[in-house]
C-alpha cells in the first residue's frame, strides 16, 4: 500500500470516528453513572398548544436524573441551579434509562415520573411541571440564539 493510500484510509478512519463520538454526545446515547439529562424549554412571547408555541422557543432548564436502583430511588435536579436535589422514592428501576415512580412530596419539582428507553413520559394526572423537552442539539441551538423551530418533542 503506497502512502498516499494509508494518509487516505487514516483521514476516512479518523472522520468516522469524530463522527460516531459527535453522534454520542449529541444524542446522550451514553452517560456517566446511569444519568440522564432532559432538555427543556420554554415558549417566549406566546403560548404552548400542545407541543407548539405560539410565541419562540427558549432554551429551558434541564433536568438530570439519576437512579438508584438498589434504593428504589431516583435523585433528580436541574443544571446550574442553586436549588437542592429532590428525590422519588418507591421506585421500580430496570436502568438509568427506564424506571417509574409513585407520585410523593417532590413531584411537584420534577417534570416526570417516569422515563422510558431515556425519554421522559407525560401523565396529565401527574403534579409535575409542564414537560416540553427537546434533543440535546435543538436545546444547544436555541442557546446560541438560533430560533429555527417553535415545536416541543
Amino acid at each position: 500500500m503506497n502512502q498516499s493510500r494509508l494518509r487516505q484510509l487514516r483521514f476516512v478512519a479518523l472522520a468516522m470516528l469524530l463522527l460516531m463520538i459527535y453522534f454520542i454526545w449529541s444524542t446522550d446515547k451514553i452517560t456517566l453513572q446511569g444519568e440522564r439529562t432532559i432538555y427543556t424549554v420554554n415558549c417566549g412571547n406566546g403560548a404552548w398548544h400542545g407541543n407548539r408555541c405560539t410565541g419562540a422557543l427558549d432554551a429551558g432548564p434541564r433536568y438530570r436524573y439519576r437512579a438508584l436502583k438498589a434504593r428504589g430511588e431516583v435523585l433528580f435536579w436541574v443544571l446550574g441551579s442553586k436549588e437542592p436535589s429532590s428525590k422519588l422514592t418507591g421506585c421500580t428501576i430496570a436502568d438509568g434509562r427506564n424506571w417509574t415512580c409513585p407520585v410523593n412530596a417532590d413531584a411537584n419539582k420534577s417534570i416526570t415520573l417516569a422515563l422510558e428507553g431515556g425519554d421522559p413520559l407525560a401523565n396529565a394526572a401527574w403534579p409535575t411541571r409542564p414537560l416540553h423537552g427537546v434533543s440535546k442539539m435543538t436545546w444547544v441551538f436555541l442557546k446560541l440564539g438560533w430560533k429555527f423551530t417553535n415545536v416541543a418533542n
